[in-house]
């Protein structure tokens, strides 16, 4: 298992880990606010009862003590009620704002005491009231029974609880994504000063032997040879030493910020294409599809390693024989490159893995193409370089788009 698969797990169990204590912080607190509502719903029900046992001495002219009843009415301060009568008009209304003018914006209360109803049973009670149709004798208040109907809703506390797990998951999230976010940038950070020191270092530790180099070869062009040999060695070699010095150069231009010129970018490509050409199978077709100029502000020696770096990955992927298309297209203010290939291609799931540092399915290699070519492109040519569509052993395409106009940073 390689560190990739082992990050990808670790945050697989990681959200999962997540989901489970936002779970279970969940459902201890629905647990905690149904017993609230129960509590409430009982709070309610002596509540109603207060009402029907004060209706009933009122309804009696009994005097005595009833002050439990009426402590019980008042202390329900928390608790949004609705009372109407049994045709549903309603009588009166508490803990809710505007309840002492209920009466002026009734059609409001009505529909509040529905959105009750909703979410409540309402709590019937029978209370005494008085009968006004009948023939008053003897001094006598006539009394006839008459139902009432109580309408409430969760207090603030309840609704505060409910809502509380979900608060905290969202805080908890963003918490996560903050710090994730600040440590992923502290770590970008870090590797970009490790990729400036290790580029720069590599080209100064380049540039003393090339420098040697280039007189040994200049001492070995002048020798005296009947048979050339020694001039077609010094030849060659300084081939070899223009390459390393390109290298250097590639190497010094990723430790620096590069200068972007006006190049014409259909022909930079062709001639990294052939470049790469001369030295494939024979079994390899080259395609490219380009026949005109395209002109972009580009870095020219950090440009071309970034094709050569996806010919190659299109060569190793191949196994010496299948096809490689290039084709190059305006669009907008945008130039399209596409590098494909018909090797073994890549799993979707690896579509953003192949641009890590380190990564790579070659017994040999740093796995470090892929990776500085995403530098380049995106830091530099301030671009987008990715996996534009592949299928296992049927290839893969890569696509870059690059402003016409970069902006240096």
């Amino acid at each position: 298992m390689d560190i990739y698969e082992q990050k990808l797990q670790w945050k697989i169990a990681l959200f999962v880990s997540a989901l489970l204590i936002s779970s279970a912080s969940m459902s201890d607190t629905n647990i905690l606010a149904r017993q609230l509502a129960n509590e409430e719903r009982n709070k309610m029900t002596v509540w109603a009862n207060a009402l029907k046992q004060m209706s009933r001495a009122v309804a009696s002219e009994v005097s005595g003590d009833d002050s439990f009843w009426l402590d019980i009415i008042k202390n329900n301060t928390t608790i949004p009620v609705i009372v109407t009568d049994e045709k549903g008009v309603i009588t009166s209304v508490r803990n809710i704002k505007g309840d002492k003018d209920w009466h002026k914006n009734s059609a409001y209360f009505k529909e509040m005491q529905q959105n009750f109803k909703e979410k409540h049973e309402p709590i019937q009670i029978d209370i005494s009231v008085i009968d006004t149709t009948a023939n008053l004798n003897n001094n006598e208040i006539p009394m006839i029974l008459a139902k009432q109907y109580v309408y409430y809703d969760d207090s603030s506390l309840l609704v505060q609880l409910k809502a509380y797990p979900y608060i905290q998951f969202v805080i908890t999230a963003l918490f996560l994504i903050v710090a994730y976010s600040m440590f992923s940038s502290a770590r970008r950070a870090e590797q970009n000063k490790v990729w400036l020191g290790m580029a720069k270092e590599t080209a100064h530790q380049l540039g003393t032997p090339l420098s040697s180099l280039v007189g040994w070869v200049e001492m070995l062009k002048m020798m005296d040879d009947d048979t050339g040999q020694a001039y077609m060695i010094g030849q060659e070699i300084d081939k070899d030493v223009v390459r390393l010095q390109l290298i250097a150069e590639r190497f010094s231009k990723i430790g620096s910020e590069p200068k972007l010129v006006e190049t014409d970018v259909a022909e930079e490509i062709r001639t990294t294409v052939d470049y790469v050409k001369r030295r494939a199978s024979s079994k390899v077709t080259f395609k490219y599809d380009n026949a005109k100029a395209v002109y972009g502000n580009i870095s020219p020696i950090l440009f071309d390693w970034v094709i050569e770096n996806l010919l190659k990955n299109a060569l190793d992927a191949m196994d010496g024989k299948g096809e490689i298309r290039v084709n190059v297209v305006e669009e907008n203010q945008n130039i399209l490159i596409d590098v494909s290939d018909t090797g073994k291609g890549i799993p979707k799931s690896r579509f953003t893995t192949v641009f890590e540092p380190g990564f790579s399915t070659k017994k040999r290699g740093w796995g470090l193409g892929l990776s500085l070519s995403k530098r380049i492109i995106e830091n530099y040519h301030s671009g987008k370089i990715f996996v534009a569509n592949s299928s296992v052993e049927h290839g893969t395409t890569f696509k870059i788009i690059i402003p016409k106009q970069a902006k240096t940073k």
